[in-house]
């Protein structure tokens, strides 16, 4: 908008990277027959939400099927951040399932791990917007999962008559753990010492092993990864939002809101 353009591109660098999901979006763009929304990130910023969760804003839309358009072939590090993305969110899915699921509730699952935490699901999203995603989609969510948990997780997991049943051993739930990224990593690890492991001093790699082979997390766990990548997800889109107002501007942010709005309304009736 015109607004923000006046304020120089200072002020919109320092918008950029320091608030939010450190993503900078422009919405409603006319675009051959109908609008789109773009959003552009710095590598940097990318990376760190791929490999780390340090947002799960854009990590967390790459857990469903995209049309990738075109990738820099001279940024190999990318093509291996985007794998490792994927990697991560079926070792939180999985941890976060019980030992029998289906491949919807997998789906289910990971396509959610964005949206838990995130305001906007309260006010202003389709309230059936997961199961919209999944349904429309479900051959899209196998063919890009698929084969990454036959190749990663062919001791652990077993598909027959339709159902996954999946090692819930302390060993499995140990090694989910120590493969997730290091923000959601690092919340666990607090809310655990809190709630659970009060008083115990010890290296990240010591309290993950003590907790999941004393069974201390557990049945505690499923919540304690739940609340972590809630509040990852709630830091980042609260302030996401507030700033899609500054960068869209009040007209067009009221014409997005609005049309949110209805969506959520209408999935309500």
């Amino acid at each position: 908008p015109t607004t923000i353009r006046l304020l120089g591109p200072k002020f919109i660098s320092y918008l950029q990277t320091n608030f939010g999901a450190k993503i900078y979006f422009n919405t409603l763009i006319p675009f051959e027959d109908g609008l789109i929304k773009y959003g552009v990130i710095s590598t940097s910023d990318l990376m760190a939400d791929l490999e780390n969760w340090t947002t799960l804003y854009v990590s967390g839309r790459l857990h469903k099927p995209v049309n990738i358009l075109e990738q820099d072939q001279s940024l190999p590090e990318l093509r291996l951040g985007l794998a490792s993305n994927l990697t991560s969110a079926l070792h939180a899915s999985l941890l976060g399932l019980p030992e029998k699921f289906t491949p919807e509730e997998l789906y289910l699952q990971l396509a959610g791990l964005s949206y838990s935490g995130d305001l906007r699901m309260l006010v202003g999203e389709d309230k059936n917007k997961v199961q919209n995603i999944v349904s429309a989609q479900m051959s899209l969510f196998e063919g890009l999962y698929d084969k990454r948990l036959k190749v990663l997780f062919s001791d652990s997991l077993h598909f027959h008559n339709g159902t996954y049943t999946q090692d819930k051993s302390d060993s499995s739930k140990l090694h989910h753990l120590q493969n997730l990224p290091s923000s959601l990593i690092e919340l666990m690890l607090g809310k655990s010492k809190s709630a659970v492991i009060e008083g115990l001093l010890a290296s990240e790699n010591e309290v993950l092993n003590k907790s999941s082979a004393s069974g201390d997390l557990d049945p505690k766990l499923q919540e304690v990864l739940r609340e972590s990548i809630s509040t990852i997800v709630q830091r980042s889109s609260t302030p996401q939002a507030l700033k899609g107002i500054i960068s869209a501007g009040p007209y067009k942010a009221a014409i997005y809101s609005s049309a949110k709005l209805k969506k959520m309304m209408k999935s309500l009736k």
